[in-house]
């Protein structure tokens, strides 16, 4: 097959151009594909697509994560990145390969003495470069110090059961095939840029997940059996008590990786199959970021950069777990955070430690909760006060309280949208008259995933697509829409996956926001008839954006895509 010859039969390329990527293929500069994915005429997916056709090969997408490592030691790591193949899994008489060049004479003898040194026949799939890249990982020493872990691991379980005492059982926990497992579990995560890791017991196996970009993703499975030690081994790390294990358990650890100290949020859980763990990632060098970064930006920021500007009222941060508020709050702190100010703040727990901050972390078990917290932090002549979460009457009460007292007071709340905040409040038995002169400033939020900039690809949009665009546009503010142009041939960002993003076509994630401003008019609302509806319509007077409003114009600019747009927003 004459790759080259078929683009310029295809009129993909021209002559000139398929000479120099022939030249440059002779000077080993790299394969047709390599220059032809590095020079950006065809995206992979297309050039694969195109290979597979011409071939009358099936194009597989591999799940690298589920190439067990057995499987693996069928074809020796040198000759797999030699030939660029990668054995997929067993089946019956034999095993699946993917190969990225099946056409070459030498790979396919290759394959064959293989086999017949294994006697086992096989079945050959093509697969992309990025997903052999990925997948030639599997051969990487985590996974290498895994397996010997595990093997010597089983080999002790199965000459001893697990004491139950508790002394014997911390010394086994802390034996060295038990550290290097939870150890790799840690690295592979911080590596993987995941925040959060789930350990959790399944019928059959011990599975180990990790959220990236706000998806989980299954990594590992590992034996059963080996499920109380890793728990006892986290646990020991956090302090928690081992043998307790009818009821959660909260805690945090610090770990060095790559040279770098990364916190632990720790959480147990007790299930019907055993101990849930899960760990949250607090990479303090990534967690704090400015307001542009976390995605505010013109009149959005315009709107809260006034309000950090007051020495006194209540800043709202709004909406479900997992949106983003605890590092909004952050970012919020970090501006405010200067020498002439007393900032305290009381948090459950601490996710990151700032400098030059008093923060203090609420502990229910022994009745320091938030409402008593903030009852001392008032007598700590405090300037800024962050309050991790209103979660009952009396801590709103007194956190409004701290906002007419001349205290500028920053805060969450569960609610769907910022319009919801102020007859939640009420809900909460704070009396209408006290709302208006003390809350300042409100603001919801959800995250969506940011295309990844190396592989995102410019596509015209559908008819629908551009309706969709269309009818979001018409209902933002008229100064919004003024500066808003959609061409007749709209073109957008969709996602497509490469080895920088693991092929998954997302890399991070980036808030959108609604905000709404305390104004005379917002305030009379409140004093008369606090209707949700009233006061998303002076919210609209304020020419507020909606999160989906905002959304869409990170689309236009290329950040995110539609789809992102709407998985979140359906879910207010």
């Amino acid at each position: 097959m004459d790759l080259i010859k078929i683009l310029i039969e295809k009129k993909i390329i021209k002559k000139e151009k398929g000479s120099d990527i022939e030249n440059q293929v002779k000077e080993k500069k790299g394969t047709a594909e390599e220059i032809i994915l590095k020079e950006n005429i065809l995206s992979e997916k297309a050039l694969f697509e195109l290979k597979s056709k011409l071939l009358k090969i099936p194009l597989k997408e591999v799940d690298a994560s589920k190439i067990s490592p057995k499987v693996l030691e069928l074809i020796p790591k040198e000759l797999a990145q030699h030939y660029s193949i990668i054995p997929l899994k067993k089946i019956e008489g034999g095993f699946e390969v993917g190969m990225v060049y099946p056409e070459n004479n030498q790979t396919q003898e290759a394959l064959k003495f293989l086999a017949r040194q294994n006697k086992l026949s096989y079945k050959y799939f093509l697969i992309t470069l990025s997903n052999f890249k990925k997948c030639i990982e599997g051969y990487g020493a985590p996974q290498r110090e895994m397996k010997k872990a595990l093997e010597i691991l089983e080999t002790q379980i199965e000459e001893e059961t697990i004491p139950k005492e508790n002394v014997k059982f911390k010394i086994l926990t802390e034996e060295a095939p038990m550290i290097k497992m939870v150890s790799v579990i840690l690295k592979q995560a911080v590596e993987g840029k995941a925040s959060d890791i789930h350990i959790e017991p399944m019928r059959n196996n011990l599975r180990v997940r990790y959220r990236l970009d706000g998806i989980l993703y299954s990594t590992l499975f590992l034996p059963l059996k080996i499920h109380p030690s890793i728990v006892a081994r986290i646990k020991i790390l956090s302090g928690l008590k081992i043998d307790e294990t009818r009821i959660p358990q909260d805690g945090r650890f610090s770990a060095e990786i790559k040279e770098e100290n990364i916190d632990f949020r720790v959480s147990t859980f007790p299930t019907t199959l055993g101990e849930k763990v899960v760990l949250r990632v607090l990479d303090p060098n990534k967690g704090i970021k400015s307001l542009q970064e976390i995605g505010l930006e013109k009149e959005n920021l315009i709107k809260i950069e006034n309000a950090l500007g007051k020495t006194f009222g209540m800043i709202l941060l709004t909406g479900p777990t997992g949106s983003g508020k605890t590092t909004t709050l952050y970012s919020l702190l970090k501006i405010l955070n200067r020498e002439k100010v007393n900032i305290v703040a009381l948090e459950d727990p601490v996710e990151y430690f700032m400098a030059g901050i008093n923060q203090s972390q609420v502990r229910p078990e022994i009745n320091y909760t938030f409402a008593k917290g903030l009852r001392q932090i008032l007598r700590q002549d405090p300037d800024i006060i962050m309050v991790g979460e209103i979660r009952d009457e009396e801590t709103a009460e007194l956190a409004v309280h701290a906002a007419l007292t001349g205290h500028l007071v920053l805060s969450t709340l569960h609610t769907n949208n910022a319009s919801d905040a102020i007859p939640r409040l009420i809900d909460m038995k704070i009396k209408q008259f006290l709302i208006p002169p003390s809350l300042a400033f409100v603001m919801s939020q959800r995250l969506v995933r940011k295309l990844c900039p190396f592989c995102k690809k410019r596509v015209k949009a559908s008819a629908d697509d551009k309706k969709f665009i269309l009818d979001i546009v018409k209902k933002m503010p008229i100064s919004i829409q003024k500066k808003i142009k959609i061409p007749k041939s709209l073109y957008i960002f969709e996602s497509n996956g490469c080895e920088k993003c693991n092929n998954k076509g997302y890399s991070g994630r980036i808030g959108i926001f609604e905000v709404i401003e305390m104004t005379d008019n917002l305030s009379n609302i409140i004093l008369k008839n606090p209707d949700r509806i009233k006061i998303l319509e002076e919210a609209r007077n304020q020419e507020m954006i909606s999160m989906e409003e905002d959304g869409i114009l990170k689309v236009l600019k290329g950040i995110t895509t539609i789809k992102e747009i709407i998985r979140v927003t359906e879910e207010k």
